[in-house]
């Protein structure tokens, strides 16, 4: 009968019930359980091992480049960054309202280490997370012209829950792209949460799009629903702190 039970939770890719059932079978056997306790808890390795799985294949989508986390960033060390207000951000409640955020500050502040902190929060709260450097996307937009698909990509990329757009900053930039960056931001303006990087003020998108009444567009729809937070404290890419989360578990290290 285990043989049956164990065929059947394949049929059925119940890959969850079918590792525990033998021990949790022994167990009822043992402690004389009830078939509903049984069945309970064989559910509930079900739900628990999906649960798993689904966070792993959206961990391998988002394609983060570090595994940091909020806990790991070093809100010590650097002054320009408001922990009470990035926690608040933690609660994700900007995603819910399709906010967008953008961290604004000079090179090595943490700015990156915060925003993959956020997109791992709503990676473990369920959401679809997707992570790029900005020139990678626009490269990969341009790309997508050739084979007249960009649609699609656009699609696909306006889709998540949360796009994370890493170093927008001084980029080689073609018309095709900058097309394409506003057409993104169109079709993701309050729909969905999108995290900018960059090390530009506002005032200075003008000369990285070349572009002026695009920009004005561009910003009108972004700083509409948007959480802007400006980082100037110290660099923390220092031979004593490398890198902001790096730092902070080397020094969780030397504890």
């Amino acid at each position: 009968m285990r043989l049956k039970l164990k065929t059947i939770l394949d049929d059925l890719k119940f890959r969850g019930m079918a590792a525990v059932l033998d021990r949790e079978l022994d167990r009822a056997q043992v402690e004389g359980l009830p078939l509903e306790d049984v069945l309970y808890q064989l559910l509930c390795e079900e739900s628990r091992a999906r649960a798993e799985r689904a966070m792993a294949y959206r961990t391998r989508q988002a394609k983060l480049p570090r595994d940091w986390a909020l806990e790991s960033f070093p809100f010590d060390l650097q002054p320009g960054v408001d922990r009470a207000r990035i926690y608040s951000l933690a609660t994700l409640d900007f995603l819910k309202r399709a906010q967008n955020v953008v961290f604004i500050g000079t090179p090595g502040t943490g700015k990156t280490g915060l925003a993959i902190g956020l997109a791992r929060k709503a990676l473990l709260d369920g959401y679809r997370v997707r992570f790029y450097n900005a020139q990678d996307m626009l490269d990969d937009l341009f790309a997508s012209l050739a084979d007249r698909s960009t649609s699609r990509v656009l699609k696909s990329m306006a889709s998540y829950d949360l796009l994370v757009i890493d170093e927008l900053g001084y980029l080689s930039l073609k018309p095709e792209q900058v097309n394409a960056f506003f057409k993104l931001t169109e079709m993701r303006y309050g729909n969905k949460a999108t995290i900018i990087t960059t090390n530009l003020d506002y005032e200075k998108w003008y000369q990285l799009f070349n572009r002026k009444p695009l920009v004005d567009a561009l910003l009108d729809r972004l700083r509409h629903h948007c959480i802007t937070i400006k980082m100037n404290g110290p660099s923390l890419r220092t031979p004593q702190h490398p890198h902001p989360i790096e730092a902070a578990e080397a020094g969780d290290a030397h504890d």
